[in-house]
Parts: structure tokens; sequence; C-alpha cells
């Protein structure tokens, strides 16, 4: 049984939350640029704090998208809605061509995630390359990691689930990839255009499936470290 997650196209599509439910706070706009933080005077800190805001709340509606997809009828923004997409997409042919070592994985707490996570992510990036196409794959690596923690549990807990603690479970594991991405991307991407210049017109173009076959490529070849962990 799959935990309950709060619809954030509620928050996504400007409608007001439902109540007790938290939002991922994707109406919050996009973070600046450095050359826009200074002219408005903002700190540095001030302009990394709104980054990570903003990757973590990307990366908590693709998780909870992932575990309890948007109803027909209500739209996320624009880069939510096109990473939902593009990511889901990796995802699906990174279970489909590695499902034999995904299902030997055994993630069975946030602990056991986030060091999976960070081991996979510190051999992705180790060559020091950034592009769209990588960030991507954090992405559906957190889809995966999720989907397999939330299965261990339902099969552990039947139909028993602490609405809370999935929450708080949902809510850490967007905080550490959203770290992540922060840290090890972040300069990358305001170089890059940022989510709305870089990316969105990345993968909106008449050449995205070209591109998207090469990000498979690239995530497969990727995937296979999890061999290491098993």
């Amino acid at each position: 049984m799959r935990p309950e997650i709060p619809p954030l196209a509620d928050v996504a599509v400007g409608h007001a939350p439902r109540r007790g439910v938290p939002s991922s706070g994707l109406t919050s706009p996009l973070p600046l640029s450095r050359e826009a933080a200074r002219d408005r005077g903002c700190s540095l800190a001030e302009m990394t704090d709104g980054e990570f805001s903003y990757v973590r709340a990307l990366a908590q509606d693709y998780l909870e998208h992932v575990l309890q997809p948007t109803p027909p009828g209500t739209q996320p923004g624009t880069v939510a809605g096109l990473l939902r997409d593009v990511a889901l997409s990796v995802q699906e042919e990174v279970e489909t061509s590695l499902q034999l070592c995904l299902d030997s994985l055994d993630v069975r707490s946030v602990d056991a995630a986030r060091t999976l996570f960070r081991a996979v992510m510190q051999k992705e990036f180790e060559d020091g390359v950034v592009n769209w196409g990588r960030i991507v794959t954090v992405f559906a690596f957190e889809g995966i990691l999720v989907k397999k923690l939330f299965g261990a549990q339902a099969d552990a807990d039947g139909a028993q689930r602490d609405a809370a603690a999935d929450a708080e479970a949902y809510q850490e594991i967007s905080h550490f990839v959203a770290e992540f991405i922060t840290t090890h991307t972040g300069e990358w991407i305001r170089q890059n255009g940022g989510w709305e210049n870089g990316f969105v017109k990345k993968f909106e173009t008449k050449c995205h499936r070209l591109t998207f076959l090469e990000v498979i490529g690239k995530v497969c070849k990727m995937f296979s470290l999890l061999k290491q962990y098993y």
C-alpha cells in the first residue's frame, strides 16, 4: 500500500492547499541569478537559500508524483511538469533495463536510501562533468529509491501506515537530494540559464528526443554501479 501523499497540484495551480497538508512550495519564485541578486542587494547566503528551497520543492514534487501521480486536470508549473515527464521517462527506462539489479537492492530506511544515493552520485559526478542530462538522473534515482523504500515499508507494515512518518521521510529525502544538487551543480545551473532559461529550453526543443536518448545511455551506464551494493 502506497503512503498517502499530499496533492501538490492544489499548490502548483494556485489553489489553497488542503488543511493540514504540507506543500512543496512550488509557488515560490525561481531563484535569482547572481547578477539579479546583486542588483537587488541580496547576499550570497540568501541567494543560495533560495536556490536550495526551489530545488527541494522540485525534488519533493517529483517524489510525490512518483508515489502518487497527479490527478488528471491538474497542472504543475512549467519546470516541475517538464521535470516530471523527462525524469520519469528516464526512471522507467532504467527500471526496465536494470530490473534484476534494482530488485536486489534492499532499501528499508531513509538512512539506507541516503547512503546509497550519496555513493552512486559520487561515482556519477566524480569526473567533474555536469550537464542537464546528469541532473535529470539525480531526480530519476530519487524516484527509484522512494519506490524501493516505500514499497519495502508497505510490505513490512501491511495496511498500517503512519502518515506523519511518511511525510517526514519524503521531506528528508527531498532535502538530501536538493542538498546534493545545490552543492555540486548549483553554480553550473546558474551559469547555464537556470531552471527556466536552461533546463526548460534544453528539453522543450524539437531535438528533445535525441537528447533524451543520450541521457538514457548515460543513466543506464551509471546505474550499473548499483551492482556494488547488492
